[in-house]
Formats: C-alpha cells, structure tokens, sequence
C-alpha cells in the first residue's frame, strides 16, 4: 500500500518558488517520527543511527532512503495499522472528529503559507513529535480496548 508520494505534490498547485523536495517534507517528518519511535520496517534499520544522530534533516532522509514514497513496506505491522488511521486522509473521518495527519501537521505550522513551505529540519519535526506521540498514543489505547 501507498500511504504518499512526493511526486503526487510537484505537479498542479505547487508553488513554483519551492524547490520538489518540499513536497515530501510531510511525509519526511511523519516517517522518520515512525522510525525513531519503533514503528519503521527493519528494512531502514540501518539508517537509524544517522538519524538519532540528527546528521540528515528528515525529507532528505526520506528521499534518499524510501525512493519518495512512503508505502506499507517502510513500517512495522503495528506501524501500519496507525498510518491507515490517522496518515490518510479521510474527510469523511475528519468531520466525525477522527483525526488526521494532515491536519495535525497544519495546525502545528500555522505561520507556513502551505503545507509544502514548513522547513526540512530538526525544528520542525520536534513541533510536530509531541503531537504524533500523543496521536499514537490515543490511538493504540482504542486499539486496545478494542481488542
């Protein structure tokens, strides 16, 4: 399954200011919080350390290592299983008052002027973490009830 990909953001509405890989900032930051909390794939374990390290901003790790798609292939089961919930978006879910990543990631960057002018770097993946954690966190706890 294919949660995103950073070549579905170039095209159409894409500011022309904005070098392509802005267009996989989102899916950088949401996937590197995957990785580093314990929910990526064993198949960029490898890479982990450079990333605790914080030697590579997010979207540039996600390129370099997930060919600009971030699919089901690149988390764990349980990794999975969170990402169908809360990474897709599903405007029917929003208006029922699930949540959603992308309104999350929104609303942790109000002063960008769009989703793809939030910066590739640590700052904006430590503003948008707490929130993830706790996401992921409410939703392993229905998971859990659920059962």
């Amino acid at each position: 399954m294919k949660y995103d990909d950073a070549a579905w953001h170039y095209g159409g509405d894409f500011p022309a200011d904005l070098p392509p890989a802005a267009g996989a900032t989102h899916i950088g930051l949401f996937a590197v919080w995957m990785q580093l909390n314990g929910h990526g794939s064993a198949l960029h374990a490898d890479g982990l350390e450079g990333l605790r390290r914080r030697a590579v901003n997010p979207a540039v790790w996600f390129l370099q290592n997930c060919d600009e798609k971030l699919t089901d292939a690149d988390l764990s089961e349980e990794g999975n299983r969170f990402a169908e919930r809360y990474y897709l978006h599903d405007e029917e879910r929003i208006e029922e008052g699930e949540p959603s990543y992308l309104v999350d990631y929104m609303g942790r960057f109000p002063d960008a002027d769009g989703a793809y002018s939030v910066a590739d770097d640590w700052d904006s993946y430590d503003r948008l973490a707490p929130i993830l954690t706790h996401r992921f966190a409410l939703w392993r706890g229905v998971e859990q009830s659920r059962g």
